[in-house]
């Protein structure tokens, strides 16, 4: 397939990028810079200059191609504003063709809320925090439009052996610094580590006939305790942590910060049923970092 990626060189994106390429298809990326199309180049992908902020000049792309995944955001003020001017530049070029597109569309674990006892499924109610309400308007406009083939991708907390959801312990475990912890030790994370988050896109790219919501989560709901001993351990820590409560967490980095603070746990059962999806991580503490 030709798949063009909003995102490619991302935390997420590079893994879905190279998971593509090395599957043979033909994958172009948006790219601001040099340094991002040599990124690109790099996994075997073709940068197509732009910004996300303006779709005009890359929108024509979605003419040429049979997919499109979006896995950018600006991570400022107006990333709702923006992903939905890029999507909407998307399905008014999908109107135009004459077959549908393929579109996957990322939301996240964090739209389900604190799901304290209880797993979250596809069919259960989205309770998105403050600063991510927007995606919920995004994903169902996505969904609802005649001229694309639609899945919404939740994906758990992301780990990978540079750090991801894990970085800023890593950081404090290397630096013999206490863990800082947001909201409390017992808080709950679903995890999934990059390369099986992106064969879990793969699966559903080449999927047309699979639409609608689809969480990808190796491990439903692991205590950041756990996630702490296990970095203590690996890297001599004695294991010693400050909790930052929501309201220092909030003032200090935003309101996208109340996310590590859920307590979740959130199953990906509807993903492995219908695509085959099996992560060859199940457990966080057998990959690298």
């Amino acid at each position: 397939m030709k798949v063009f990626i909003l995102g490619g060189t991302g935390t997420i994106g590079t893994a879905v990028t190279r998971e593509l390429c090395r599957h043979g298809h033909e994958v172009s990326g948006l790219s601001r810079s040099s340094a991002s199309d040599r990124t690109l180049r790099g996994m075997g992908a073709q940068p197509l200059r732009g910004d996300l902020r303006q779709p005009g000049l890359w929108a024509r792309q979605v003419q040429s191609v049979d997919a499109v995944i979006q896995l950018a955001a600006t991570f400022d003020t107006d990333m709702g504003t923006v992903d939905r001017a890029a999507m909407d530049a998307v399905l008014r070029q999908a109107a135009l063709r004459p077959e549908p597109l393929r579109l996957l569309y990322t939301g996240g674990c964090w739209l389900y809320g604190a799901t304290g006892p209880r797993v979250a499924d596809e069919s259960s109610p989205l309770h998105p925090i403050k600063s991510f309400a927007w995606m919920q308007e995004n994903a169902a406009r996505i969904l609802a439009a005649p001229a694309v083939s639609a899945a919404v991708i939740h994906p758990a907390m992301v780990y990978h052996q540079g750090g991801g959801a894990f970085a800023d312990f890593l950081a404090a475990a290397r630096a013999q610094q206490p863990f800082e912890i947001w909201g409390s030790i017992r808080t709950r994370w679903p995890l999934v580590e990059r390369d099986d988050l992106a064969r879990a896109y793969r699966l559903l790219l080449e999927r047309p006939d699979l639409t609608g919501h689809f969480n990808a989560s190796a491990e439903a709901g692991v205590p950041v305790a756990a996630v702490t001993e296990e970095i203590a351990r690996r890297h001599g820590h004695p294991g010693d942590y400050v909790v930052r409560s929501l309201k220092h967490v909030l003032f200090t980095h935003g309101d996208w910060a109340e996310g590590p603070t859920l307590d979740q746990q959130m199953a990906s059962d509807k993903l492995r049923r219908l695509t085959g999806w099996q992560p060859r991580l199940p457990d966080f503490r057998a990959a690298a970092f």
